[in-house]
């Protein structure tokens, strides 16, 4: 029996920020990770290789650049997926390096085996908390804590009636995995991770068609970028059929066969992008009264802490949002609250939200639908990526900056880019909207001249002509 002051279960973002977060400041932590490796399905099977995937595919490629130059690498499909692999692999490696270096770093014990929750005792000093942990061979080890950090991520949902048996019907896991570039790949699904994939691969050269039920792709997102996003990807290739359930997955002998509504398809491959699921199977939440939904995602309160006191949570095993950046923000907020640790104690409530498609798109704040369900009196203002003299000189000219703010007095409420390097663009709209800047904040920066960045002042000044045009109208 190991005594520590925290115990984490799981190494992704969220427990690998949490262990050093209170490692750093002088607790004695364990972390315990059911992998073989550290970092999480996050660096593993996720987020890091799908973005590995995506500028892999932009490189081999050329995509937009293609255009500009006349020339591209045109590489046999299982070639293709091999030298995508060989990269994701190289970039996955480095990071979870990365990760067990952090530990190390901090002192932390790394353990690998399955981790269950124990009865909690009573003493002089407050609870402790017991961690069961077995390892490939069954031995037990039993940990005690202070605190305890449930950062054991998610997984992508199965719904029962989807065949996932099915050597050829993927999760977004299972086609990092695929052999060769299929020459026909049917998505399912219309949010990030879909929406990612179908990209990728219309761009790598397969047919894609995307059936979504909802009416537009990553309802999340402003209309107006949605609209462009998914305009854009029909150009690359993709169908995307929008209101549109799957009826039934099957197979004869001739392959899969895909059936919405009144067509028929035979795609080589079936990409199931249905939501997540956190992991909690067999940590003994329920024995301990730690809630969870149906969805094994736990309710925790503003600190992220879970309904049993000293128990913690933090990362996708929470639920929504299910990105990265946020997970390991809420680790520190979670730590900083369990040991008194007088750094950090909430979670910033403006959160930017990238997503890798072909082109990238991100936002922060309210989008212009939401501003005006708000009750706010809206005005938006737009530049395009075609009249960007840097985006001209890259060939990647797709897409926008578009603004959204309050008329009376000009203060920023969202922004939104489609466009290569919108995830990095974002986080200039960011800082203004922490200030509760005003758009002329755009107009009086002086950006560094050709860059993308330079769009966002033209959409100020467009946002500010679309002010004159109202008060010549009023």
């Amino acid at each position: 029996m190991d005594d520590f002051d925290l115990v984490v279960i799981g190494s992704g973002p969220a427990g690998d920020k949490g262990a050093s977060q209170a490692a750093y400041f002088g607790h004695t932590v364990a972390v315990v990770e059911r992998r073989k490796d550290v970092g999480g399905s996050a660096i593993a099977v996720s987020g890091v290789p799908v973005k590995a995937l995506r500028d892999t595919a932009v490189y081999l490629t050329g995509w937009s650049r293609r255009d500009v130059y006349g020339v591209g690498i045109s590489l046999a499909p299982d070639l293709i997926m091999n030298r995508l692999r060989k990269r994701i692999t190289d970039v996955v490696t480095t990071m979870q390096n990365a990760v067990a270096a952090n530990f190390e770093r901090h002192g932390v014990e790394l353990l690998h085996g399955l981790a269950r929750l124990g009865p909690v005792t009573s003493t002089a000093d407050g609870d402790l908390h017991t961690v069961i942990v077995t390892d490939d061979d069954g031995t037990s080890r039993t940990l005690r804590a202070r605190r305890v950090l449930l950062a054991t991520g998610s997984r992508p949902h199965h719904p029962s009636d989807v065949p996932f048996d099915d050597p050829d019907v993927l999760d977004s896991e299972g086609i990092l995995g695929i052999e060769a570039l299929p020459e026909h790949l049917m998505v399912v699904g219309g949010g990030a991770v879909g929406a990612e994939y179908a990209s990728i691969f219309a761009d790598l050269g397969s047919q894609v068609t995307l059936v979504s039920r909802g009416t537009r792709l990553l309802p999340m997102l402003d209309h107006e970028i949605s609209d462009a996003l998914a305009e854009s990807m029909r150009d690359s290739g993709a169908r995307i059929l929008l209101g549109h359930d799957v009826d039934t997955i099957t197979r004869d002998e001739h392959g899969l066969l895909v059936r919405v509504g009144a067509e028929t398809f035979r795609p080589d491959a079936l990409l199931h992008a249905g939501g997540r699921e956190g992991n909690v199977d067999g940590l003994g939440l329920e024995e301990l009264g730690v809630e969870a939904d149906d969805r094994g995602r736990v309710r925790v309160d503003d600190h992220f802490e879970t309904t049993v006191p000293g128990i913690f949570a933090a990362g996708d095993v929470t639920g929504p949002p299910g990105l990265a950046s946020v997970a390991m923000e809420g680790a520190r907020v979670a730590m900083c609250r369990a040991f008194a640790i007088p750094f950090k104690d909430h979670l910033d409530p403006i959160i930017p939200t990238g997503i890798y498609t072909l082109p990238e798109v991100s936002m922060v704040g309210m989008t212009e639908d939401e501003a005006r369900t708000a009750g706010e009196d809206v005005e938006t203002g737009r530049a395009l990526f075609a009249g960007n003299a840097r985006a001209l000189i890259s060939g990647g000219t797709e897409g926008l900056v578009k603004l959204v703010f309050r008329a009376s007095d000009k203060v920023l409420l969202g922004a939104h880019i489609l466009g290569e390097e919108a995830t990095e663009l974002i986080h200039v709209a960011q800082a203004v909207l922490h200030r509760g800047g005003v758009i002329d904040e755009f107009i009086d920066t002086t950006f560094n001249f050709p860059t993308r960045a330079d769009a966002y002042k033209y959409a100020a000044y467009d946002g500010l002509q679309r002010l004159q045009a109202r008060d010549r109208d009023a």
